[in-house]
């Protein structure tokens, strides 16, 4: 008897619209066999103490963001993407997203008709709406609606209607616009304008409150995201540190997991919005031994005194790694171990590569983005003992 390995049914990607999720049609189980040998295969040379199991993510609703193009016209708007044929293809239905977001882009659809918004046009430069950004909190279900706009001109028409919106939906809990005036394909703009009182939305992974800001870094796969925080609690509670350091901290998810009443936590981040939101998750859990300070990693430990170096130093830069200063950075402050998680195996051996006096004792890969070829690892670097 064959036993037939169930896959995703997905329209958009059988009628070519949509290719996002490239492996759909490979069983999940597949798809992890197939990570794990090309992570494998990234590492090459690299000794690896431990290869643990892969975390898997559920096959579908395990997205909370939604960023969806506004296309069509006023009085037809269409949030999803053009299709590789150049057509606009509406994805308010796409099963990556929960059901109840599935529902409210549908609503937002109407929305956009309902207040009479020309989606931009970037063919002719004309339009108002570009984006519509919308993020779910895991723990809630409440939600964080963005509307990126060209200019200021729509912003009456969506304050117009936005009661009404609010009443059909209470779980929306704020609202912004962000002004991106350029032509060119950025997803947003430096100004923010808030609609609502609440500017911060709530979430919580395990037993840590975190809170997003409309630019801050999350995770986009919660379920996962909460087996990788809780996995680093766990690898760095072993060392039982002093002192830890979380590089490009972004909202604290790292750090405030593995943070206690007796461990002094330093965590640096470039995003100042970030950084204020692990300050309010921070005082949440009432810990006074934590500083978290906005600035770049790269130049905050080239500028520490090697004196006053911690015990233990944990690193989640985005794609591009951490950079040879870093690694050499990391490699002259000696902290008993080195906790990474990647996004990108490419930057991250590189990395590894030049972070001298260690050995890489444990590899897991967190499958953050399933369907994909992408996906998250952390990598646990213990010092190597000085030989005698």
């Amino acid at each position: 008897m064959r036993i037939r390995l169930q896959v995703v049914k997905c329209e958009y990607f059988e009628n070519g619209q949509c290719l996002s999720c490239r492996d759909i049609q490979t069983p999940i189980s597949q798809q992890l066999q197939h990570k794990m040998i090309k992570l494998k295969q990234f590492f090459g040379s690299l000794p690896v103490a431990q290869w643990l199991d892969p975390i898997a993510s559920q096959e579908n609703h395990f997205r909370n963001k939604a960023k969806m193009v506004v296309l069509g016209a006023a009085h037809q708007p269409i949030l999803g993407i053009v299709d590789p044929q150049g057509q606009p293809v509406s994805l308010c239905d796409c099963q990556l997203y929960p059901d109840d977001m599935q529902q409210l882009l549908q609503r937002l659809q109407h929305f956009v008709q309902t207040a009479g918004i020309p989606p931009y046009r970037v063919d002719k430069s004309k339009g108002e709406l570009k984006f519509i950004l919308l993020t779910r909190s895991y723990i809630s279900g409440e939600f964080m609606l963005r509307f990126v706009l060209r200019s200021e001109q729509a912003i009456a028409r969506i304050q117009r209607e936005l009661p009404k919106l609010m009443a059909d939906v209470p779980k929306i809990s704020l609202v912004s616009v962000n002004l991106q005036p350029t032509h060119m394909a950025i997803l947003e703009g430096e100004q923010e304008i808030f609609l609502t009182e609440q500017t911060r939305l709530a979430d919580k992974f395990n037993d840590v409150p975190l809170y997003i800001r409309p630019k801050s870094f999350f995770q986009t796969n919660p379920a996962v995201a909460q087996q990788l925080y809780q996995t680093a609690r766990e690898w760095v509670g072993a060392f039982k540190p002093q002192h830890i350091w979380d590089l490009f901290c972004g909202v604290g998810g790292f750090g405030l997991h593995c943070a206690s009443h007796s461990i002094r936590l330093t965590g640096i981040e470039i995003e100042a919005e970030a950084i204020e939101c692990a300050k309010m998750s921070a005082t949440e859990m009432g810990l006074n031994n934590i500083s978290f300070r906005a600035l770049d990693s790269t130049d905050f430990a080239n500028g520490v005194d090697v004196n006053d170096r911690p015990e233990l130093i944990i690193v989640n830069p985005p794609r591009r790694g951490i950079g040879e200063s870093l690694c050499r950075s990391l490699s002259e402050f000696a902290p008993n171990a080195i906790l990474y998680s990647s996004c990108n195996p490419k930057s991250l051996v590189k990395d590894l590569a030049m972070i001298s006096g260690y050995r890489i004792t444990k590899v897991q890969l967190f499958d953050m983005f399933p369907h994909t070829d992408h996906y998250e690892v952390l990598v646990m670097l213990e010092k190597t003992p000085l030989s005698h």
